[in-house]
């Protein structure tokens, strides 16, 4: 796995979301490169990822790519298709990304299983570095307290890193947009990006959808994979 990058931006905040419980990284990082007008400045490559390119404006994206938005110095990595049993390389590369451009903070964006009922969706923070602590709190944010936390988010945690953790409830295993909206919320209000928060369910709706062509891209690649290895060694 490797990480290619044509820009190298100093000091920056790095914000990472991958397609884990609900999709909410996914995403929400898919809503903040859009509202921010980030840049591709680089990708993660590796011949492990299921080989899937889509074209945005006329341009290829990268199955993993990385985006910078100059005017709030952030760089965002961005996750198109799932990465089961990739996590723990794509967090050695979050590691390096982090190391290489001194960032001064890592914020991981990710869903966990619903505690309540409720459509309203939660937000909690897990962080291991006590000013960010301090600061979530006073947003007015709990510790996520008892929960599983699993994917890219739970191997960079393992690692030890500088790290802040914002989480929101997602009530099924499939996209949700409402959880990516709380997020998105909760993420301003931490860095003052002063989201427009009027068209922010809308738009959050209309990353979903596109979230789930993808997913349902990627599965039929990987079964016609899957059915053209039966027939090569049926």
């Amino acid at each position: 796995m490797e990480l290619v990058l044509n820009k190298k931006p100093k000091n920056p905040i790095i914000i990472e979301g991958f397609p884990g419980f609900g999709f909410v990284g996914a995403i929400a990082t898919q809503f903040l490169i859009e509202h921010l007008d980030a840049k591709p400045i680089g990708f993660i490559y590796s011949n492990e990822i299921t080989p899937l390119v889509t074209i945005h404006k006329n341009n290829l994206m990268q199955p993993l790519s990385i985006y910078y938005d100059h005017k709030n110095n952030i760089v965002i990595v961005h996750a198109l298709t799932p990465v089961n049993g990739l996590e723990w390389k794509i967090a050695n590369v979050v590691e390096k990304l982090y190391k290489d451009l001194k960032a001064k903070e890592l914020i991981c964006l990710e869903g966990v299983n619903a505690l309540t009922e409720s459509n309203e969706s939660k937000a909690y923070f897990q962080s291991t570095v006590a000013s960010s602590q301090k600061k979530l709190e006073k947003l007015g944010l709990k510790s996520l307290g008892e929960g599983v936390i699993l994917g890219v988010t739970g191997a960079v945690l393992l690692k030890k890193l500088p790290v802040s953790c914002i989480f929101a409830e997602a009530h099924m295993n499939l996209p949700d947009s409402k959880a990516a909206a709380k997020i998105i919320q909760v993420l301003d209000s931490y860095l003052g990006l002063k989201v427009d928060y009027k068209p922010l369910l809308k738009r959050a709706e209309e990353m979903e959808s596109k979230i789930k062509g993808m997913i349902s891209k990627t599965r039929e690649v990987q079964d016609i994979k899957a059915k053209k290895e039966l027939d090569y060694f049926g």
